[in-house]
Formats: structure tokens, C-alpha cells, sequence
């Protein structure tokens, strides 16, 4: 028989909350005819606030196509798409851009940060656009990084450059963080460090977090696991305990 704090942490008690994302049959296609490829096809996924969800699947099996519908990047083809209550398939363009602006918090492989401006200015640009956003400088220390904060790019190592954009994608307060192979270009040891800081967004805002990766061993710290193949869910899993990032090691 599972512990409590087993059982607080399965599925079936976070399928009792208002999920953030309520997805079914989620379909996108690309082309039309003997030309279409099928990206993505009839995925069912209800996903909860604070929860930490790790997708794993080799390439073009629609790791990003799922991360960009989640995202607002793209519509589906067909099938039901809700954030909260509002129907994410059904949205103009308007209202796509205010919930990527106001909702999601993006980080992908590659930083793309201004190369002209410090860390905190990195930061700061995303402040000028959001609602309610946290100082530049409170982001900077969830990741570590109140000591580089009036570094430019160019003085900062790719772990603390891929940190200074997680920072510049949680200092809007987003209630989804998007993560696209965040440590696909860096060694084991930074890919680490860039793990834990993501892990402690996790944590202390209660920000749920999506992370599609190669790396079957990021699965061991997350509640949730998808295994994507052929644009379906081909598994999916809870861990019992989740591992911290500190203890990972490929």
C-alpha cells in the first residue's frame, strides 16, 4: 500500500484539480494529400498548476509540435485545445500573442540573448511588456545569478547565459514554463546547474513546467513522463518520488 506522500503525488489526486491545460484529440497536420505529415495525432494530456512534466521522443516524433500548440506558437489542425477556460484552437492572432505575453514563459536550446545589453537588461526587456512582472533582479537570484546580473553575454558561460533566459522567461510571473531542450548545448555538469534552476522555478512559484528533451535520465525528476513516437502518446508514467537535479548524472 503507497505512503501518503506517495499517494499525494499520483495522478489521480491532480486529476481532481481544474487542470491547466485540457487537451483532447489533438491533432496537427502539416501539407495536404500525399504531401501531409502528421505531427501530432489525437493526444489526450490534462496537465495541473505546479506540476513538472518531462516529454520524451526521439526527433520528429512531436516533442515541439506539442510544445508549440501548449505555447500559442501554432494552432492545431483539429481537436480540443483549452488554457484554463479559454480556448486556445478557436484564438485570432490577437489573442494568441496576449497569452504567449501574459501566460508562458519560454526557454529554448539556443539563448538568443542581446548581445548589447547586460544580463539584467535582458531581463528587464520582458518587464516593459508584462502585467505584473517581478523586478529583474528577482529573477536573476531564483537563478543563481545575482552576482553576473551587469554581465554581457559575451563575459557569461552558456550555463549562465541559458540561466539569464530562464530568468528573462519567469520574471513576467507566467503560470506555464515551456522548456525545449534546455540543456541540449551544454556538458553534463552546466546542464545541471540550468536543471536546478529550472526545478526551483518550479518549486517556489508553483509554475507548471514542461520540458521536452533526448535525455531520459532529466525524466527521473519529474511527476509526469510522456513518451512521444509517431505524433501519439506512446507511455506515460508517474514517478513516485521525484529525483533532485543536483543527484542526476549521464
Amino acid at each position: 500500500m503507497p505512503s501518503a506522500a506517495q499517494s499525494s503525488q499520483d495522478t489521480p489526486v491532480l486529476s481532481t484539480r481544474e487542470p491547466v491545460f485540457h487537451v483532447r484529440g489533438l491533432t496537427k497536420t502539416y501539407g495536404a494529400g500525399e504531401a501531409a505529415v502528421h505531427a501530432l495525432e489525437a493526444v489526450d494530456l490534462d496537465c495541473h498548476t505546479g506540476e513538472f512534466v518531462v516529454v520524451l521522443g526521439a526527433s520528429g516524433s512531436g516533442k515541439s509540435t506539442l510544445l508549440n500548440l501548449l505555447g500559442g506558437l501554432d494552432s492545431p489542425t483539429s481537436g480540443t485545445l483549452c488554457y484554463r477556460n479559454q480556448d486556445l484552437g478557436a484564438a485570432d492572432e490577437t489573442a494568441l500573442t496576449l497569452y504567449r505575453r501574459n501566460c508562458v514563459g519560454f526557454v529554448f536550446q539556443f539563448y538568443n540573448l542581446i548581445p548589447s545589453l547586460t544580463a539584467r537588461e535582458n531581463v528587464a526587456l520582458i518587464t516593459e511588456i508584462a502585467p505584473d512582472p517581478m523586478l529583474p533582479e528577482e529573477a536573476l537570484h531564483l537563478v543563481g545569478l545575482s552576482a553576473r546580473m551587469d554581465h554581457f553575454p559575451s563575459q557569461l558561460s552558456g550555463g549562465e547565459q541559458q540561466r539569464v533566459a530562464i530568468a528573462r522567461a519567469i520574471v513576467k510571473r507566467p503560470a506555464v514554463l515551456l522548456c525545449d531542450e534546455p540543456t541540449g548545448a551544454l556538458d553534463v555538469r552546466t546542464g545541471i546547474v540550468v536543471l536546478e534552476a529550472i526545478e526551483r522555478i518550479n518549486r517556489d512559484l508553483g509554475t507548471l513546467t514542461l520540458v521536452i528533451t533526448h535525455n531520459a535520465v532529466v525524466a527521473e525528476m519529474a511527476d509526469r513522463v510522456l513518451t512521444l513516437s509517431d505524433g501519439h502518446i506512446i507511455h506515460e508514467r508517474s514517478n513516485p518520488q521525484r529525483a533532485r537535479a543536483a543527484n542526476l548524472a549521464w
